[in-house]
């Protein structure tokens, strides 16, 4: 029964690996459409939170079937409790790369220098959710509390865009809209930042049995 059951975890971490890497995926794809306005990859983006949303469910049911038919002890407990909570973050991720990806296709090209720290956002967010998900694979404790301290490199590099906005509105009022769109962009990278430390306050939660978050 045992052998049986850990044959189950492990397919749920083989899982929530394919969900983690379908969400770099996304994140990358609307990084890259917007960065290189680049439009004909916003498809690819849409498909990959259709996907992603289909493995949440699939998970869940993996989930619901080890809870209900194997009867975990505490540990065991823990980490398939967390896995449940990491796919709903793993899903608003998703979520949020596609919205990148719905801006994104109204934009016309602009050469503006917050470019580049919306570029910094999306590798850091990238980095986030990769790391994360390792972490409860390996359960990692280490490896998760640092991703919680990452977001702070997150949170910086927003505040520096919103800065650079700020800074071209003075000098051109005309492209107010263009700013607003940026910074909903800017911010959608900052909540999926938000969502890779909840995943990892769950690595901690799975591994400790505490749940700061």
């Amino acid at each position: 029964m045992r052998t049986r059951f850990d044959q189950q975890l492990e397919l749920l971490n083989q899982e929530l690996t394919q969900m983690g890497a379908l969400c770099e995926y996304a994140i990358s794809v609307a990084a890259k459409a917007f960065l290189d306005n680049d439009k004909s990859l916003l498809p690819a983006v849409f498909t990959a939170d259709s996907e992603i949303d289909q493995k949440e469910r699939d998970i869940e049911a993996l989930c619901l079937k080890l809870l209900l038919r194997q009867q975990p002890v505490a540990k065991d407990l823990r980490s398939i409790s967390s896995a449940m909570k990491m796919i709903s973050d793993m899903e608003r991720i998703g979520d949020q790369a596609a919205d990148i990806a719905e801006i994104t296709r109204h934009l016309d090209e602009l050469d503006i220098k917050s470019r580049i720290h919306i570029g910094d956002m999306a590798r850091s967010t990238i980095k986030m959710v990769t790391d994360s998900v390792a972490a409860f694979v390996r359960k990692d404790l280490v490896a998760a509390r640092a991703v919680m301290e990452y977001d702070d490199v997150v949170d910086e590099l927003f505040d520096k865009v919103k800065s650079e906005l700020v800074e071209l509105l003075r000098e051109d009022s005309s492209v107010s809209s263009l700013c607003l769109d940026m910074l909903m962009i800017a911010k959608y990278f900052e909540r999926i930042g938000d969502h890779a430390t909840n995943i990892a306050e769950w690595v901690e939660f799975s591994i400790t049995g505490e749940h700061f978050g």
